[in-house]
């Protein structure tokens, strides 16, 4: 029997002369110990919550990978986070997840997710481009052009967050927009509520979800049964091997039990081993996870865009009126929103609108802003809240 773990050991031998972070990660390992999904318990956890730091002390990244100028593209996420695109028909793995969501050559994909400086569009972009479909760049927002370009166009398909999709077709139904050519839609980066779903499959599109990180690509996706309906939880991607972990820790949980998603992912020159990515998950079984469960810290995705703590605090920081800050995030009409609490004895006039350019400015999302009295927030450690339903 072929030892499965024979293809790991081989691509970390061939990385680390090349990437001083994973001879790290390696320094105190035994290769040849690696032969269970057990043995990688041994090796440091690279936690996503510390990359922006080790960024900053070794640039541009930390000692992953090298020259900036050997990849495709370069990303900077909320942050910041700096990532590389390789050179490859399919770099983040996507491929796979499209077709198992029944896109298939010569479809026309309107891609919603965003194009500026972040990856989340290019992941998709490229898996569409595998397959063999043509992509529409539309990116978030300007949903007056994009439904111009689904009117003459007319896309088979969608790629984008799936409470963007509810917006474009409640904008196409009231202006008269004929969206019918949209069939089915490949959604990630926020929560897909099963009332969502069934609203965006009453309507006559297909929708399937994947789990994925700016980092990563892919790591997990939906799968339909026999029925035609999808499977329970998300199937892993065959060329990572992902861990749940104990929170905090990083000692592997058994099936069932909810914890952190730890992934190697060596695809190409940008390779992540024990990457502690921060969001929680379980196993359905050994080739399964439940999908997204939150965050084992207080880093939020907000419509597939992280905001995290130190961008709140940042906003105090530049207001010195403000006094202790609480970022709500919430469900409101099937979207994520953000409502930003902060304690102010007396504002001054215009305040609530300079902190809510300043809140657009730093996370790069909108919210609304609240002033309560001092002493009226809750005295938790929470900087974020998210208070939007798990399912």
């Amino acid at each position: 029997m072929t030892d499965p773990f024979s293809r790991l050991r081989a691509r970390l031998a061939e990385l680390a002369p090349h990437s001083p972070a994973l001879a790290r990660q390696l320094a105190d390992v035994d290769l040849a110990s690696l032969q269970s999904p057990a043995d990688l318990a041994g090796i440091p956890l690279l936690r996503k919550s510390d990359l922006s730091a080790l960024q900053r002390d070794n640039p541009p990244f930390a000692g992953i990978a090298a020259n900036p100028g050997s990849f495709r593209r370069l990303f900077m996420s909320p942050g910041p986070i700096f990532e590389a695109e390789d050179h490859s028909d399919d770099p983040y793995g996507a491929k796979a997840a499209f077709a198992a969501c029944g896109f298939v050559v010569g479809d026309v994909v309107l891609n919603c997710f965003s194009y500026h400086l972040t990856p989340g569009a290019f992941i998709m972009e490229s898996g569409a481009h595998a397959l063999g479909c043509a992509v529409i760049p539309a990116g978030p927002g300007n949903t007056e052009q994009t439904l111009q370009a689904v009117r003459q166009l007319e896309p088979t398909a969608y790629a984008g967050p799936p409470d963007f999709l509810k917006i474009l077709l409640d904008k196409a139904q009231a202006s008269g927009v004929d969206a019918s050519s949209l069939r089915k839609a490949f959604v990630s980066g926020a929560a897909l509520p099963a009332s969502l779903r069934a609203e965006l499959e009453g309507r006559g599109v297909r929708t399937r979800q994947a789990f994925a990180t700016a980092e990563l690509g892919i790591v997990a996706y939906e799968t339909d049964g026999p029925d035609g309906a999808p499977l329970a939880g998300l199937k892993v991607a065959e060329d990572i091997w992902l861990e749940i972990v104990r929170p905090g820790g990083g000692d592997p949980l058994p099936v069932g039990g909810v914890g952190e998603i730890v992934v190697t992912m060596l695809r190409g020159r940008y390779p992540l081993l024990r990457f502690a990515t921060g969001d929680l998950s379980a196993f359905v079984d050994a080739t399964r996870i439940k999908g997204w469960m939150g965050r084992a810290d207080q880093t939020t995705k907000v419509k597939g865009m992280f905001v995290h703590p130190s961008e709140v605090v940042e906003i105090g920081k530049r207001h010195a009126e403000l006094g202790a800050l609480r970022l709500i995030v919430r469900r409101e009409g099937e979207q994520d929103a953000m409502v930003l609490r902060a304690e102010v004895a007396a504002p001054s006039d215009g305040l609530a609108e300079k902190v809510a350019v300043t809140l657009q400015a730093i996370t790069k999302l909108r919210g609304a802003v609240e002033f309560v009295a001092p002493g009226a927030l809750p005295n938790d450690g929470k900087t974020i809240a998210d208070e939007r339903p798990v399912n």
